[in-house]
């Protein structure tokens, strides 16, 4: 009767870890470059339980082997699949086709984005607003005198006159799903190279990858789920407090 009540108990963590997830994914459902988060668990391993003395230690009885139900530590996994494309008409908007992600110089390092909605800072470099400057195909930021711009599908940034002035860096990694979320939306991860074979688009932005009706049925799932077992975990307690309480008076 507890391990089922602890089960509940589980069970209602983790749905309502899994709702928080998905609330975060609608949420950012209109964020330029935001990839969608999705939420796993698992049940522990098989294992083995014995019945022993109270005094003499020496004789146990081997109970059969069973699997806990009980959740195990949990795992997101991010869906680096692509969005959709917004023409914007903003000069300083860039949506990266195919793979490859944009660099911004943030105070802890180098991050990674797909969201291209950059923005001139006060020295004159084009950055990520609020998080860092975006950097080119050597590292350095993106210096720019006007934001009257031409840009090539390469990355390349010129003035209308025509004079050169840099180009977007457009960094790959061999395994996406070795990168890490920070708490700003970036990524971060060892092993970037420049992808020379780039195709970029100006004054467009890459929408989320966000399905909201996907979203929406899994909310709608989620919440049943945990209903459900917040209602069996009362009766649970119910049946456990008239154990003690009743039974146990009789007793």
């Amino acid at each position: 009767m507890m391990k089922g009540f602890y089960n509940l108990t589980s069970g209602m963590l983790t749905q309502g870890r899994r709702l928080d997830v998905v609330a975060n994914n609608m949420t950012n459902i209109s964020t330029a470059g935001f990839k969608a988060e999705y939420y796993t668990d698992r049940t522990f391993d098989e294992v083995m339980a014995v019945r022993i003395g109270n005094k003499d230690k020496s004789v146990y009885e081997e109970l059969p082997t069973y699997q806990a139900h009980i959740l195990a530590p949990d795992h997101l996994y991010t869906d680096y699949s692509q969005g959709s494309y917004e023409e914007t008409n903003l000069p300083l908007d860039f949506a990266i086709v195919g793979e490859g992600f944009f660099a911004i110089e943030t105070g802890d390092g180098v991050a990674y984005t797909r969201a291209g909605s950059f923005t001139l800072d006060n020295d004159g470099y084009l950055c990520l607003s609020e998080l860092g400057r975006v950097l080119d195909p050597e590292g350095n930021p993106i210096q720019l005198p006007t934001d009257k711009l031409e840009v090539d599908q390469q990355g390349n940034l010129s003035t209308k006159g025509g004079e050169y002035l840099a180009t977007l860096g457009v960094y790959t990694f061999e395994d996406n799903a070795a990168l890490e979320r920070t708490p700003y939306g970036l990524f971060t991860g060892d092993g970037a190279q420049v992808n020379e074979d780039v195709t970029i688009y100006h004054k467009w932005v890459e929408r989320s990858n966000v399905d909201m009706v996907k979203e929406m049925t899994k909310m709608i799932v989620t919440q049943r789920a945990l209903q459900s077992a917040a209602e069996m975990s009362k009766l649970y307690d119910q049946v456990i407090n008239r154990v003690v309480n009743d039974i146990g008076r009789m007793a």
